[in-house]
C-alpha cells in the first residue's frame, strides 16, 4: 500500500536507513496486493513516528519478530543480535546479565553496576540506563531497530554512539495469541505465550510470558579436598556444576483508542536465578592466544562460590491526543527499578601461590568477589508536541531523568557466605533535556531536516569500605559532576527516482560525565569528563529488480573528543576512568535483501569499521599476568613503570569486518509448508583491553544456526540448532590474576512445537 500525500508530508525524515535485514512481515499491504515475489513494505519508528524504512535518511536496521524468534531459539538472551545487523557487537563479562552494546565501534567495557554505555537501549519507548536493565528477555516482540550514529535531537542522552530500539507486539481489537513450548540440550525446557484482543470497543489488551530453564553444562572439578574447609572445593550451587538458570518474565499492556485521545499501559517484569560468568584460569597459552593443551570448554576448576540473581519490575504509559490542524500531543512516563546480586570466582581457579595447592596453572592469589544493587528506581518523563503541514513536520518537547541507585561489593575469602571485605556506593543522577526539530519540504523531492537539543545533567556520587580486606575502614567520599550540551542534526535526503534514495547527514553526541569507585581493593574514585562525537555520514536506499531486492549502504566518519574508557584492572588490579584526547573512526554499512524466487529470501549484510584511539600520551597499566605485551612502554629504561602507551589503538571489542546472512526457503505442500532457513554471523578478530598483547585477542569467529520446520496456520513444529558448527573461541579475558578467559556457548540442539489462535 502506497502512502498518500497527507501520510508521507508527517513522516519526518531525519533519521533512518543503511539497510533493511529482513523484515519479512507485512505491516501495510492490503490482501489483494499482495506479490510473493516482490519485497514487502517495512515500517519503523525510529524517528517516533511511523515511517516507511526506505524513506528515511539515516543508518537503521530493522528485525523482524519472526526472524528474532529463530535467531533466539534455544533460550538465547539479549546478545543475541550481535553481529546480527551491521555494525552492532552485543557482550558480557557477566553472563545473561548487564549486556555492553558497541556499534562503529564505540562502547564501553566498564563492569561497574553503574557504568553509562554511549549506546542507548529503549525497550517499548522507555530507555534502561542501569546496566542490569538492559539484559531484559526478549519476548512476544513486533520489530528491533538498531539506529546508527549518534541520536542528539530525539533521544539524546549517552547516545553518541547509537540506539537499539525493542518494540513488543502491541494490543489490538482482534483476538489472537500464541503458545510455544521448546526442548533442547542441556536439559533446557522453555514455555512463551501471548494473548490479546477486545476489552470492549475502546479497550484492547495483551498478556505475554515467558518461562526458560536450563541445567548445568560445565562441570566443577577441583581435584582435591581442602582439610581446613573440610569441603569438597568447588561447592557451588549444591553440586559444584555451572550455567544452568531459571527465569520469568511476563508484560500485561492495556490499550485504549478513542477518536482524539489514545492510551498504552504496560507492566512489566523479570526474575532470573542463575550462575554468573565462568572463567576459565590459565587456558591460554603464553606468546600466543591459543588454547593450553588439555583444555575442555566443559570442565573448569573452581574453589569459589557462583550465584546470579536479578528482579526487575517497570510501568510505563504512553497518552496521545490528537489536536486540531493535525497537531498531536504526546506524554510518556516510565518507572523501572531492579534488584540484582552476582558473585563469582574471579580467579578462575582454585588455591594460590602461597597454599600447598593451586591450579590450574599459577594463580597468586585467590580473587572471589560479589557485586549487587540492593536499592535502585528510575523515573523517566517525556512531553513532545508535533505538527505537519504541506510544507514540514515538526516536533518539540521537553525530557526528564532521575535514578536513584546503590551498589554493594563483597570480597570472600571461601565457599561460605561470609565476606570479608564491604564498599558501598550510592548515585543520585538528575538530567533533563529540551529539544526540537523540523523537516522542511523544499521539494516534492528534496527535504532538509534540522534539529537540536540542549542536555544538562547532574550526578551526586558516594563510596565508602566499612570492611576493608587489607586493614582499616575507608570513610565515605563523596564527587558531584554537572555538565550541559548542546547536541542535535542536520541531513538533507533527495529523491533521485521512484527506486533510489540519497542522503547526507551531520550529527553531533554528548554523553555527560562519568563516576567510577572499584574502591573495595584501594582503588580511587575516578571521574570522566563529558565526551562528544562530530559525525558525517552519506548513503542510498535502493529497491532493485522490480521490487524484487534492495541494496541499502552507507559511509561514515566520525571524531570523538575526550571519550570516555575504562582503563584496568590490569597489573594494579584496579579499574579507573580516564578521558582519551581524541578518538576517530571510519567504514560502511550495506544490506541487500533480495527474493531470490517467491519462497526465497535472501539477507546479506557487510560492515567495515576502523577505529583509532589518538592521544599520545595516555598510558594504561597493562597485565598482571605476564602476558606479552605489543606496545611501547612509557618509560623503556625505568623498570618501576610499567605503563605503556595505546595511542595508536584500535578501540576494544571492536572487530573491523563484520557480516551476516540469513537464507529462507519455503516449500508449499497440501495444508502446510516446509520452512528451511539458517543464519551466520562472523566477525574478524578483537582486542579485549585498551592495551595490545599476543595473549588476550579474540580470533575471527563465525557462529551459524539452522532451523527445520513445518508450519500450518494455526500451529508449527520446529528441529533447531545453534552454532551447528561448534565454534570453541576466547570471546572475553581478566587480566589481572592469570592468563584467563571466558568462551563462547557451545552447540545446542532443539525442538519446538507453536499454537497459533
Amino acid at each position: 500500500m502506497k502512502l498518500n500525500k497527507k501520510q508521507l508530508l508527517k513522516i519526518s525524515i531525519s533519521m533512518a536507513l543503511a539497510g533493511s535485514f529482513a523484515a519479512p512481515a507485512v505491516y501495510a499491504q492490503d490482501e489483494e496486493q499482495k506479490d510473493d515475489s516482490i519485497l514487502e513494505e517495512v515500517i519503523v519508528t525510529a524517528q517516533k513516528t511511523e515511517q516507511n524504512l526506505q524513506e528515511v535518511p539515516m543508518s537503521v536496521t530493522a528485525v523482524d519478530g519472526d526472524i528474532m524468534d529463530e535467531i533466539r531459539s534455544g533460550g538465547s538472551d539479549i546478545r543475541f543480535i550481535s553481529g546480527r545487523v551491521p555494525s552492532l557487537i552485543v557482550e558480557s563479562d557477566f553472563g545473561r546479565v548487564f549486556p555492553r552494546f558497541y556499534i562503529r565501534g564505540l562502547g564501553n567495557t566498564d563492569f561497574d553496576l553503574n557504568a553509562s554505555q554511549p549506546v542507548s537501549l529503549i525497550y517499548d519507548d522507555i530507555v534502561m540506563e542501569n546496566p542490569m536493565l538492559k539484559g531484559f528477555p526478549v519476548f512476544d516482540m513486533d520489530r528491533v531497530e538498531t539506529l546508527r550514529g549518534p541520536q542528539g535531537t530525539l533521544f539524546g542522552r549517552n547516545t553518541p554512539a547509537g540506539i537499539v530500539k525493542f518494540d513488543s507486539v502491541k494490543p489490538s481489537q482482534d483476538m489472537d495469541g500464541y503458545a510455544k513450548i521448546g526442548f533442547g540440550s542441556f536439559r533446557q525446557t522453555s514455555f512463551e505465550g501471548a494473548i490479546g484482543g477486545a476489552l470492549n470497543d475502546n479497550w484492547s489488551a495483551r498478556v505475554s510470558y515467558l518461562h526458560d530453564q536450563r541445567a548445568d553444562w560445565v562441570r566443577n572439578e577441583p581435584g582435591l579436598v581442602d582439610p581446613g574447609l573440610n569441603l569438597v572445593n568447588g561447592q557451588v550451587n549444591g553440586d559444584g556444576d555451572l550455567e544452568a538458570y531459571t527465569e520469568d518474565a511476563y508484560r500485561v499492556q492495556v490499550a485504549y483508542e478513542g477518536d482524539t485521545f489514545n492510551a498504552l499501559f504496560n507492566l512489566h517484569g523479570r526474575d532470573l536465578d542463575g550462575t554468573a560468568r565462568v572463567f576459565r584460569a590459565n587456558i591460554i597459552q603464553p606468546g600466543t592466544n591459543d588454547f593450553v593443551p588439555g583444555y575442555d570448554r566443559r570442565v573448569v576448576s573452581y574453589d569459589g562460590g557462583n550465584a546470579q540473581n536479578v528482579k526487575s519490575m517497570g510501568w510505563s504509559a504512553k497518552l496521545e491526543w490528537d489536536l486540531d490542524n493535525d497537531m498531536t500531543v504526546t506524554s510518556i512516563t516510565g518507572y523501572e527499578t531492579v534488584e540484582a546480586y552476582s558473585r563469582g570466582d574471579v580467579d578462575g581457579g582454585y588455591g594460590a601461590s602461597f597454599l600447598p595447592w593451586m591450579g590450574p596453572g599459577f594463580i597468586p592469589f585467590p580473587a572471589q568477589t560479589a557485586d549487587g544493587i540492593p536499592d535502585h528506581n528510575q523515573t523517566t518523563q517525556e512531553f513532545r508536541l508535533s505538527q505537519a503541514s504541506d510544507s514540514m513536520f515538526w516536533q518539540a518537547g521537553v525530557f526528564f531523568f532521575d535514578e536513584h541507585l546503590e551498589v554493594e561489593s563483597f570480597n570472600y575469602s571461601d565457599l561460605t557466605d561470609v565476606h570479608t571485605g564491604y564498599a558501598n556506593q550510592v548515585q543520585d543522577t538528575t538530567a533533563y533535556a529540551v529539544f526540537g526539530q523540523a523537516d522542511f519540504y523544499l521539494s516534492d523531492e528534496t527535504t532538509l531536516t534540522i534539529g537540536g537539543r540542549w542536555s544538562d545533567e547532574s550526578k551526586d556520587y558516594t563510596a565508602a569500605v566499612p570492611m576493608n580486606p587489607f586493614g582499616n575502614p575507608v570513610a565515605p567520599a563523596s564527587v558531584s559532576t554537572s555538565d550541559g550540551n548542546f547536541s542535535g542534526n542536520i541531513s538533507i535526503s533527495h529523491v533521485l527516482d521512484d527506486n533510489t534514495n540519497i542522503y547526507a547527514r551531520l550529527a553531533r553526541g554528548f554523553r555527560a560525565p562519568s563516576i567510577q569507585g572499584r574502591v573495595l581493593f584501594g582503588g580511587a574514585i575516578t571521574v570522566a569528563d563529558s565526551e562528544t562525537i562530530h559525525s558525517i555520514e552519506a548513503g542510498f536506499k535502493k529497491e532493485l529488480w522490480d521490487n524484487r531486492a534492495r541494496l541499502n549502504a552507507s559511509v561514515f566518519y566520525y571524531q570523538m573528543n575526550d571519550q570516555q574508557l575504562t582503563a584496568g584492572s590490569g597489573s594494579a588490579n584496579v579499574n579507573q576512568l580516564v578521558n582519551a584526547d581524541k578518538t576517530v573512526g571510519y567504514g560502511f554499512e550495506s544490506d541487500l535483501t533480495a527474493k531470490l524466487a517467491p519462497n526465497t529470501l535472501l539477507t546479506l549484510g557487510l560492515s567495515y569499521n576502523h577505529t583509532e584511539i589518538q592521544d599520545a600520551n595516555l598510558t594504561v597499566s597493562p597485565c598482571g599476568s605476564n602476558c606479552t605485551i605489543l606496545d611501547p612502554r612509557e618509560e623503556p629504561d625505568n623498570e618501576d613503570n610499567l605503563n605503556v602507551l595505546i595511542g595508536g589503538n584500535s578501540l576494544p571489542r571492536a572487530p573491523r569486518w563484520m557480516s551476516n546472512l540469513i537464507l529462507k526457503h519455503i516449500i508449499p505442500l497440501d495444508g502446510g509448508d516446509i520452512v528451511l532457513s539458517t543464519d551466520w554471523a562472523y566477525r574478524s578478530s578483537i582486542n579485549f583491553f585498551l592495551y595490545e598483547s599476543k595473549e588476550f585477542r579474540g580470533d575471527p569467529l563465525l557462529e551459524g544456526g539452522l532451523r527445520i520446520a513445518y508450519e500450518t496456520e494455526n500451529w508449527a513444529a520446529g528441529f533447531y540448532g545453534r552454532n551447528i558448527t561448534d565454534q570453541d573461541k576466547l570471546i572475553a579475558a581478566i587480566d589481572f590474576n592469570n592468563l584467563e578467559g571466558i568462551v563462547n556457548d557451545p552447540r545446542i540442539w532443539g525442538v519446538d512445537f507453536q499454537y497459533n489462535f
